[in-house]
Order: C-alpha cells, then sequence, then structure tokens
C-alpha cells in the first residue's frame, strides 16, 4: 500500500471552498443526530509558548475514510498552526495520505463560521465586521461573501498595519469597500454580521456593542481559557454551537464561566430543522464553535480524490 504525500500548496492548489458546503452541511447534521460515542479531542500544552491537538476520528456521510489529525499552536509564528492529517481507508485502516494541516484547517473553520453566519443572520444581512486580521478572518470573510451579497465590511486587529493590510488586499480580492477601523466597538457598530477570530483570554464583544438583530460568530475561542464574546451578551442572544459539551469543556461557553443550558441548539440541528434557529428580526444570534473531526474528513477526502485525479503530490511506501 502506497502513501501519497501532500504539501500545504498542494492541498491549497487541489482543494475548491464552495464545493465542501453541501458536504459539511450534511456531515453536521448526522453529527448532531448520532447517538454514538463523539470523536475525541485531545490537547496538551507545549510549555509556555503553544499547544498541541489531537482531533481522531474524523468520519463522515459517504466519506469511505477517516482522518487523524495533529498540529500545533504557536500564536507568535507565522502559520501559528502547524500539523498534519493522516488519512486513512475506512475498512482496512491502510494510511491513504499524509498532508499539511494548516491550510484545509483554516479553509475547514472559515466555512463552517461562515455557514453558521449564513443560516442564523437576518436574509438582509450584509454588514459584516472583522475582528482579527489573521488567516481566519480572511477566511471567514471570503467563505461569507461566497454564501450571500455583503455591502461593506469592517476590520479591526490590535495591530492597526494588519487591519489595514487586511482591508487592502480582501477589498481587492472580493470587491468590496472594507474600512480598517481603530477599535471593536467602531468595527463592529453598524455590523450586522460580526465574525471573530482572536486568540483573546478576555472577552471583548460587549452586549452593548452589538446591534439589535445582529449575527456573532466566535471562533477564537477553541481552547480553555480563551473568550471573545461576553457572558451577558451570549445570554441574551439565541446561542448556537457545533458540540455542546465542547462548548463548556473548551469553548465560548466555558470560557466565560456558563453552562450547556446557555446552547439553545446545535448547527447541526439547526441545519435539519430540529431547531429554528433565529426566530425574529430583533434576535441577536450567536455562533460559537471550536472545530469536530468530521470537518477533517470531509476536506481531506476531498482533496485526496482531486490529487488522485490530478496526478499530484509523491507517493512512498510506510511499509517497506
Amino acid at each position: 500500500m502506497r502513501t501519497l504525500l501532500l504539501t500545504r500548496s498542494e492541498t491549497a492548489a487541489l482543494l475548491d471552498p464552495p464545493s465542501l458546503v453541501p458536504a459539511l452541511s450534511s456531515a453536521f447534521v448526522a453529527y448532531s443526530a448520532a447517538k454514538t460515542e463523539r470523536p475525541r479531542r485531545v490537547r496538551a500544552g507545549l510549555g509556555s509558548r503553544g499547544t498541541s491537538t489531537v482531533l481522531f476520528p474524523g468520519t463522515a456521510p459517504g466519506v469511505p475514510a477517516y482522518t487523524v489529525k495533529v498540529h500545533a499552536k504557536f500564536p507568535g509564528e507565522d502559520p501559528a498552526i502547524r500539523g498534519v492529517l493522516c488519512l486513512h481507508d475506512a475498512a482496512s485502516g491502510a494510511l491513504l495520505a499524509i498532508m499539511d494541516s494548516t491550510h484545509l484547517t483554516a479553509v475547514r473553520t472559515g466555512l463552517v463560521g461562515a455557514l453558521a453566519a449564513h443560516v442564523l443572520a437576518r436574509a438582509e444581512a450584509g454588514e459584516a465586521a472583522v475582528i482579527g486580521a489573521g488567516v481566519q478572518g480572511a477566511q471567514q470573510l471570503r467563505s461569507l461573501a461566497a454564501l450571500r451579497p455583503l455591502r461593506r465590511a469592517s476590520v479591526y486587529d490590535v495591530a492597526a498595519g494588519k487591519a489595514e493590510a487586511f482591508a487592502r488586499a480582501l477589498g481587492d480580492e472580493l470587491g468590496l469597500p472594507i474600512e480598517a477601523t481603530t477599535s471593536v466597538e467602531s468595527a463592529v457598530a453598524k455590523a450586522d454580521l460580526v465574525l471573530a477570530a482572536t486568540w483573546a483570554r478576555e472577552p471583548f464583544l460587549a452586549a452593548a456593542m452589538v446591534r439589535p438583530g445582529a449575527h456573532v460568530t466566535t471562533l477564537g475561542a477553541d481552547e480553555p481559557g480563551k473568550a471573545e464574546v461576553c457572558a451577558e451578551l451570549i445570554r441574551r442572544a439565541l446561542f448556537v454551537c457545533d458540540d455542546r459539551a465542547l462548548a463548556v469543556e473548551m469553548g465560548a461557553l466555558g470560557g466565560v464561566g456558563l453552562g450547556a443550558e446557555a446552547a439553545a441548539a446545535e448547527l447541526g440541528e439547526v441545519l435539519a430543522g430540529r431547531h429554528p434557529g433565529r426566530t425574529r428580526p430583533e434576535e441577536i444570534t450567536v455562533f460559537g464553535g471550536v472545530g469536530l473531526a468530521f470537518q477533517d474528513a470531509v476536506a481531506a477526502w476531498a482533496i485526496y480524490r482531486a490529487a488522485r485525479r490530478a496526478g499530484a503530490g509523491r507517493e512512498i511506501d510506510f511499509l517497506a
């Protein structure tokens, strides 16, 4: 059995983000409906500078394979997330591929954040605010622009130069007027779609900042001790998560001392119609995601199939 090796540039060239949305939506529905034990997410510290995470096994409907992802987060590095993903045949366990996980993780995370925003926001919402001018902020805005028309956007980052560079680059790429602002408050003042992806360890989005009827996606709170949205805002809002237990263990709820009762639904329940999602125009909605292993399976399988069709990558026999 030969294993396909794929670099970050190869995975980026092979991955078509919009094509993943239907499979991701179906996988969320199946995940929330399943009564079986959920896949594991194991995290450990790496001294004072980084953390490591293992997500396994990643499985999804229609994917005849499973994934095991090992990656690490080093906020001071570029890229800040580094690792590999192993794709195994579901019938035999054979190692089909090893691929860089950096771009794959950024894309699938951005797609899910944008999908939740699109499903939970008002139909006419088109003014976005991005908090955190990094890779994930860019992926969220790209993904949201692919799902619905946006009229304008604002961006804030603690590093003003990053926000200005983000506004120029994404404005040109998306053909969208984007303003770099000097505070979180000014960024979200007119926004009805707020996309947050930062390394914050203290909540910075307060209830008084967010307009009635707005939607907030918070993806930065994906490890214990991280938080972006204050407890009062979550309590006032309709809060939807990817996984209730993980939202408390290491996500947006646990980061501000809230329990599972604060979660109205999982995204899979909303997508399946088992929960209505937003019910009033003035209602504030919040989505908090930590990232789930089946998202990796959807993206990795698409990359693997595209690589086989294109003859991309190189092979090695680990059993030789």
